[in-house]
């Protein structure tokens, strides 16, 4: 008989390895966080520039068309130094980057610290999946995941509870700064105690990129990720702009609203990682993506007090996505493909969910159509239920 999933002792146990997964999921928390405060500070930054809705959503394009592009030749370094020495410059360029769009004075300066930010932020995400999945059992990989996922749930929920105190004291810049320096420590304690120590990437070679473009199941989770990522990432993004000056709150209350909102995706993200593992990363993905969608447009659409309900329901909602699309990600590939998968995949769905579609919105928004704005958001990811159908995953 095989052992229960609920085993905690033995090397194959989720528990003998929770250390390295806190660890790698406190180093995500910085690069995710770094990336995302500038939503909850966007309606400061959005007067002390003088930008317009447009312009706002602009600065999170910047951020991802440079962690796109790292994210797709990440493995051409882990190959190179290996997984945990990308991970480490991955958190010590994201610092440095941060505190240079902290002293940046104009919007182009501002525009080309963040594209480094995401530059340093890109390579992170693929080894940090191949060491999970390298020293973690194949069986508790949904779980492991879910781990994995407190950072950015945890991150959306710090952020605008961190801008919103720290506001008070400190300049937005001054809060990124703070930040930076965070960022820079946390990849110096890494290089003493982080985990994956021998473990290498593989730089996709043609060969490599055929096989991959052979499988339908690629191409599938592209678009699948965009939407995915939309739910969450885009329509954090521009909530608080959307609150402000559609809803007519307070930037204080907004933010308040945004923080308690993602209280709920710090236990969702493990009943995700709970139902991949039951049920299958396919129905989990395709269920997920149905009530996302649906709660996004009700959330535009619906008045007054309905519309704040639906924020909440919708974070708890959208918070489920990554545990079944990663641990889906993770077996279309052949294990030495993994990495490569995430580097061919995740980057195009990045750089739509979380850099075109805030545009997107905020370009509704300019023309007086930001309600409209989200239930076309939310419209588009009612897609991916149908897409999850037809993907092809190999066991574990």
């Amino acid at each position: 008989m095989d052992p229960p999933d609920t085993e905690v002792e033995g090397k194959d146990s989720l528990k003998s390895k929770l250390g390295a997964l806190l660890f790698l999921a406190g180093i995500f928390f910085l690069n995710f966080t770094a990336r995302f405060i500038p939503a909850p500070l966007m309606p400061t930054i959005e007067q002390d520039l003088d930008l317009t809705h447009g312009q706002a959503g602009s600065l999170f394009l910047m951020i991802y068309i440079g962690y796109s592009i790292t994210l797709a030749g990440a493995g051409f370094i882990s190959a190179r130094v290996g997984h945990r020495a990308t991970i480490i410059i991955s958190a010590l360029a994201l610092g440095g980057s941060v505190l240079l769009v902290s002293v940046s004075g104009t919007l182009a300066g501002i525009s080309a610290g963040l594209i480094v930010l995401g530059g340093a932020a890109g390579i992170y995400l693929p080894s940090g999946l191949a060491t999970i999945t390298a020293v973690v059992s194949p069986k508790h990989w949904g779980k492991a995941m879910a781990v994995h996922e407190l950072a950015p749930n945890l991150g959306l929920l710090v952020a605008p509870i961190l801008a919103e105190a720290l506001l008070d004291l400190l300049s937005w810049r001054g809060i990124l700064a703070l930040l930076g320096a965070i960022s820079v420590l946390s990849g110096l304690a890494f290089i003493r105690f982080g985990p994956g120590r021998g473990l290498r990437g593989r730089a996709p070679g043609p060969s490599d990129i055929k096989n991959l473009l052979k499988l339908p199941s690629i191409y599938l989770m592209v678009i699948v990720s965009s939407l995915g990522i939309s739910g969450s990432a885009a329509v954090y993004s521009m909530l608080p702009l959307y609150m402000v000056t559609e809803r007519g709150l307070d930037r204080a209350w907004a933010n308040t609203i945004l923080a308690l909102s993602r209280i709920s995706s710090l236990f969702m993200s493990f009943v995700s990682g709970w139902a991949t593992d039951r049920f299958g990363a396919v129905r989990t993905l395709a269920l997920v993506m149905l009530a996302t969608g649906l709660a996004t447009i009700l959330l535009a659409v619906l008045p007054g007090s309905w519309s704040i309900t639906m924020i909440f329901l919708q974070a708890a909602i959208s918070a489920c996505f990554f545990p079944p699309a990663l641990a889906a990600l993770s077996l279309i590939a052949p294990p030495h493909l993994r990495s490569v998968a995430v580097s061919l995949t995740i980057p195009v769905g990045i750089l739509i969910g979380m850099g075109l579609m805030p545009v997107g919105i905020g370009f509704m928004g300019d023309i007086g159509a930001f309600d409209l704005g989200l239930v076309l958001a939310g419209a588009l990811i009612l897609i991916g239920p149908v897409l999850v159908r037809f993907l092809r995953l190999e066991k574990g």
